[in-house]
């Protein structure tokens, strides 16, 4: 049950403010990779519910799908940023948080009518948390006390270059191909004290640097229906990636004061590889071509085949999957004398399986999305300028007590994410003729 003694005793950070840059201290960032960000696009997707994998659009850049790259009519930059509010909680406690970080760069450039490409940097994985807890030594006639402190920031990031080209009238072929890099502190310091006596706090230190490539296919299909009235078919294939990963671990000792006692010692310098599952997405999309925009996607990964090379975090997860549906509405996307009819509305729900299974208790993600797109008034058939936000609102894990361990309970976290992008796009290599 390594699994449930560590969720339970990491939801006791929530008496202790977060000592990370990531996520707002989250005790599920501890086990496999971190919190896994997936391939869920960017700020148009994020309001529509990490849905558009089928979804054609000509003024953001689609990261699901290097497929739908070919839409992209004109040079496209989008830059974006994250900000979240997180409530942690246990059965016993809770504990507010917050953050917020650069989320992702693209810039899209179509090079022929047919032919599109990116390139860009986003998140993969994120590593964020900190506990400290102090129990009482089981059958201790001194009355000795256990104290534990656990930590880790860091994570992975993900530069890409992807491509999309149209093979055939209603059918478009996309592949990307990846570079993961980054790296992840975490470590893990034990002491007992007694009413005669204090050990030193002894920590393990784990230094984790992951490097390697990583690819994707994708396809999409797209057949008029009628003429306001379009269906799109899409999938997207990540595959299976043995990340090269360099580890280093210490050991060293603590005096209450916080200075190292002695001299570190050498554990651990070497290298392996960590396997990540392939993630498999579909999406089913419906649109009229003009204003409005309806989609339902679906992926799977199969977490339980993942393999780490961490010996301070754990394997042993389960696989995942995650459905969503979500549209976007523009009311008149030529109304001159309204603005508001200009704006486009985006909403969203998603329901996901965690990977974390304590005590054989399936964990799931839950989460309402929303969001807007704002044309600025200076946007020409040469030029345009787009302001976008995105809301999620979610709930994961649950508070409740764990059967059959004592005390222990599941670890809950409430958040609230809002997401803030900027698009321009710009008609380049246009030539000009001379009357």
């Amino acid at each position: 049950m390594a699994r449930v003694a560590l969720l339970s005793g990491a939801a006791t950070l929530l008496s202790v403010a977060a000592w990370g840059q990531g996520l707002g201290n989250s005790p599920y960032s501890r086990l496999g990779l971190g919190d896994y960000a997936g391939n869920l696009g960017g700020v148009r997707q994020l309001g529509m519910g990490g849905t558009g994998l089928a979804a054609p659009n000509t003024g953001n850049i689609n990261e699901l799908n290097p497929a739908l790259l070919v839409y992209a009519p004109r040079t496209t930059y989008e830059a974006a940023f994250d900000a979240q509010v997180k409530t942690v909680r246990n059965a016993e406690a809770s504990h507010r948080t917050g953050t917020g970080t650069l989320s992702y760069l693209a810039l899209a450039v179509p090079i022929t009518t047919h032919w599109g490409a990116a390139v860009g940097l986003k998140p993969y994985s994120t590593v964020d948390y900190g506990s400290a807890t102090t129990d009482p030594v089981p059958n201790d006639p001194n009355g000795g006390v256990a104290f534990k402190r656990l930590k880790g920031t860091g994570g992975v990031s993900e530069a890409y270059f992807a491509h999309g080209v149209n093979v055939l009238r209603d059918l478009n072929l996309g592949v990307s191909a990846s570079y993961l890099f980054g790296t992840v502190e975490q470590s893990s310091g034990t002491a007992v004290s007694t009413a005669t006596s204090s050990q030193a706090l002894v920590v393990d230190e784990e230094s984790l640097r992951y490097s390697d490539f990583l690819f994707r296919a994708a396809a999409q299909y797209r057949r008029k229906l009628g003429k306001d009235l379009n269906v799109n078919l899409a999938a997207v294939h990540t595959f299976r990636a043995d990340v090269s990963t360099s580890r280093q671990r210490n050991q060293q000792r603590l005096d209450a004061n916080g200075a190292v006692v002695g001299t570190p010692t050498l554990l651990n310098d070497d290298r392996g590889s960590t396997l990540v599952p392939a993630l498999t997405q579909l999406g089913l999309t419906f649109d009229n071509g003009r204003n409005w925009t309806a989609s339902l996607d679906a992926q799977r990964q199969q977490w339980s085949k993942y393999q780490p090379f961490s010996l301070l975090s754990t394997g042993g997860l389960s696989d995942t999957w995650r459905v969503a549906a979500g549209g976007e509405l523009t009311p008149d996307p030529t109304s001159i004398e309204h603005y508001r009819q200009r704006v486009t509305y985006r909403l969203g729900l998603s329901l996901a399986q965690m990977p974390y299974a304590p005590a054989g208790q399936r964990l799931y993600d839950r989460a309402v999305h929303w969001g807007f797109a704002f044309p600025l008034p200076t946007t020409t058939p040469l030029e345009s300028t787009t302001i976008s936000v995105g809301f999620m609102y979610g709930m994961r894990g649950n508070a409740s007590y764990l059967q059959g361990e004592s005390g222990a309970s599941n670890v809950q976290e409430s958040y609230l994410r809002m997401q803030l992008g900027a698009t321009i796009s710009n008609r380049w290599f246009i030539k000009r003729r001379l009357q």
